[in-house]
């Protein structure tokens, strides 16, 4: 837990960082234009689709009454819009997570590994993992994320239970894609799979924690749509943005934790290459906690 809280601060001292704030910038553009044509595009046609599937299979009426018993019966105007948005919420996610996957860990793996050298000493690049194998696993983290955030949807009318959902998924989705990023160009395949299985635990805590934090923007969002459906697009960009600005973060948490957990295991292996070298008779002494 001390390793957990150390990351944390370190991370915490790297966001506020003007480097760290600018690489929010690339990410956030990127998804915004993406996500600007895609909607100018795909938006209606979407709430059409979701419109007619309503009237076909009987669910104006079967919302209408769930939310009157919730005592949200003003509601069901706009259901249908807001649907629509709740389907595009998870793609969103990703496509900011994605495009800070690709513009901004790089520089955070960098900016870290020369803060850390100072400190630990460099470390050497081994680049276990690839471009390839980031998009296939944040690919496959896609697929899971979104079969459970669909199975999720309905806990929007129970707000705690949908918060707990929402810390679960993040905290699965980023310890799954944010610890590959993170070993990618430094740690070796070898080592990223013992180092993945040794702080299995302390990464899901860290996306956890991240989890809550980026529970805030989707319900800000939604929260506004509810009000204003025409508050959507603008709405849109400014979770994206903090959406962007959280993952930089996590990054950097996922970063300061698992190359200091590199450090730790690369030292334990050559003080135990250096012991066995000094061959039986010569008193080998434990190896650090």
């Amino acid at each position: 837990m001390r390793a957990v809280l150390d990351a944390f601060g370190r991370a915490l001292a790297s966001q506020f960082s003007g480097r760290m704030l600018l690489l929010s910038v690339l990410p956030c553009l990127l998804s915004v234009a993406l996500w600007a044509a895609l909607l100018y595009v795909g938006f209606q046609p979407l709430v059409d689709a979701v419109q007619v599937l309503f009237a076909e299979h009987g669910a104006y009426a079967a919302s209408a009454g769930m939310l009157a018993m919730f005592g949200m019966g003003v509601l069901k105007t706009v259901v249908v819009p807001l649907v629509a948005m709740l389907l595009l919420l998870p793609l969103m996610i990703f496509t900011a997570l994605l495009f800070m996957g690709l513009a901004a860990m790089p520089a955070i793996g960098r900016h870290v590994a020369a803060r850390q050298a100072s400190r630990l000493g460099p470390l050497e690049k081994k680049a276990g993992g690839s471009l390839a194998g980031s998009l296939a696993t944040s690919l496959g983290a896609l697929a899971i994320f979104v079969v459970l955030w669909l199975i999720s949807l309905p806990l929007y009318l129970l707000p705690p239970l949908f918060v707990v959902a929402q810390v679960l998924l993040w905290g699965w989705l980023t310890a799954r894609v944010m610890a590959y990023d993170a070993l990618a160009e430094f740690a070796s395949v070898d080592e990223r799979r013992v180092l993945l299985r040794q702080h299995r635990k302390a990464l899901l805590a860290i996306g956890m924690v991240s989890g809550v934090a980026g529970a805030l923007p989707g319900l800000a969002w939604i929260g506004g749509a509810l009000i204003s459906v025409l508050l959507f697009p603008v709405l849109a960009i400014v979770s994206i943005w903090l959406y962007v600005v959280i993952f930089i973060f996590t990054g950097l948490w996922f970063q300061h934790y698992l190359l200091t957990a590199l450090h730790v295991l690369r030292s334990a292996a050559e003080q135990g290459e250096r012991l066995d070298a000094s061959g039986p008779g010569q008193g080998r002494s434990p190896l650090p906690n």
